[in-house]
């Protein structure tokens, strides 16, 4: 049987986007997105909480995040998460889980000029795993 790995999330840019490039030249952008959930409680009070997502995006799709998004704006992404491990240089572990975005759709204003696309998507052959 094969799994299921799929995440979509509607929320605000915690951040700008950064972008660096990988040893073999593949662009990456980096940004997290806070998501806002509210309920009603049994005593009928009004609650809320925000989650915030790291999200990853790879090759062109990190270029147009890291062209098109700004701090504060909404924008809904798709992806799979994926949790890295590593040990830091006193072998103190860590580990982070992300969202390797594979769709990104702005929902609110962008930054380019009119006419651009305002949707983007990553084809599957260009994840570099």
């Amino acid at each position: 049987m094969r799994g299921l790995n799929r995440v979509m999330i509607i929320g605000n840019l915690g951040q700008d986007p950064e972008m660096r490039y990988t040893p073999s030249g593949k662009p990456v952008t980096s940004f997290s997105v806070a998501v806002r959930r509210t309920w009603k409680g049994s005593d009928g009070e009004r609650h809320e909480e925000t989650e915030w997502f790291n999200v990853i995006a790879w090759n062109s799709l990190a270029e147009t995040c890291k062209q098109y998004l700004s701090k504060g704006q909404p924008v809904y992404v798709d992806g799979r998460l994926q949790t890295r491990k590593w040990d830091d240089q006193e072998g103190k572990k860590h580990s982070r889980t992300e969202l390797v975005a594979s769709t990104m759709i702005i929902l609110g204003e962008r930054r380019a000029p009119a006419g651009e696309p305002t949707a983007a998507t990553a084809d599957e052959d260009e994840f570099p795993f």
